[in-house]
């Protein structure tokens, strides 16, 4: 199987840049319970950074596009994109606004609980995606996420689309409201998990045939490459070529917070050099596996080295 490797011109990712609070707990907190944290600690965050830092460890160019305030946050956050090898020229500081900061409870098994304030990352608006046409070429990667707002995504995956470069999308959060129609059809690819999944398609995946039948709905809706992530169950992949399953890796799980964000990234360097959907799949779910042994969000992410012998040692 061929493995993804530095490529020119970089991934670029339109997105989401957070600090992140995380606390560590016995137990995720019930409605009016207070918890002491076994544990607390400050780190790069947002869908956004997150991804960038994933394809970066992979070995990747990548450029972040998208909007800080003009606060510490702010300085954290470029601090830690420029010792991850991120390109952040293009990652705008406006004085007006606080920097997306989210608030992180994981517990003993891995799962995680998330408030985000998005800040800056709210603000994004039709500036911001001229600022990221000149960073697109008909053969790019583009990676989005859904922290930023709708009409923005909206946007920037119509001209993605316009000049022929290839969207991977995140459907994370879900709106309220739900994804508007026509993005869909501009999608490359996208990566719901089993709440989005239920969310866009009102079916919750549980297993391959449930995970397939969501994905023809999304197919139905205009979207040419599904994956359906099952969480500890595996990921199930379907496009015009056909449809597959890649089973879980087999890991112990601490911190699930920067799966999701790793496999997206790791999916997007695998696309982009070349790699026909299922082995790309294959590629994400152990970034997204590998992540989950590591607690934090961006510092969770794992390098290339790491995913091939994952790789190697289960066939």
């Amino acid at each position: 199987m061929p493995h993804p490797e530095s490529i020119n011109p970089p991934l670029v990712v339109f997105g989401s840049v957070n600090i992140d609070v995380v606390a560590r707990l016995k137990h995720l907190p019930a409605p009016g319970e207070t918890l002491h944290a076994l544990g607390a600690h400050l780190g790069l965050g947002g869908k956004g950074a997150n991804q960038a830092v994933a394809v970066a460890r992979l070995g990747a160019s990548v450029v972040l596009a998208g909007r800080t305030g003009d606060d510490m946050f702010a300085d954290y956050a470029r601090a830690a994109l420029l010792r991850e090898g991120v390109n952040s020229d293009h990652l705008l500081r406006t004085p007006q606004d606080m920097t997306g900061l989210a608030m992180i409870c994981t517990d003993a098994a891995g799962e995680n609980s998330i408030a985000v304030a998005g800040g800056a990352n709210m603000t994004m608006d039709e500036s911001d995606v001229e600022r990221l046409v000149p960073l697109l070429s008909a053969n790019a990667v583009v990676l989005m996420q859904c922290e930023i707002p709708m009409d923005v995504i909206l946007a920037a995956a119509r001209r993605i689309a316009a000049i022929g470069a290839m969207l991977v999308l995140d459907p994370a959060p879900v709106p309220a409201a739900g994804l508007p129609d026509a993005l869909f059809g501009l999608a490359g690819v996208m990566t719901p998990n089993e709440t989005e999944t239920e969310l866009l398609t009102g079916l919750r995946p549980h297993d391959v045939d449930s995970a397939l039948e969501a994905a023809r709905r999304l197919h139905a809706r205009g979207l040419e490459r599904a994956i359906v992530k099952l969480g500890a169950r595996g990921v199930v992949f379907s496009d015009a070529g056909g449809h597959g399953f890649v089973p879980p890796f087999r890991v112990t799980a601490i911190d699930s917070v920067a799966a999701g964000d790793c496999f997206n990234g790791g999916l997007a360097v695998a696309l982009s050099r070349g790699m026909d959907l299922g082995h790309a799949t294959r590629f994400a779910a152990a970034c997204g596996a590998l992540a989950t042994t590591r607690k934090g969000a961006s510092e969770a992410a794992p390098t290339l080295a790491e995913v091939e012998a994952l790789l190697a040692g289960q066939p």
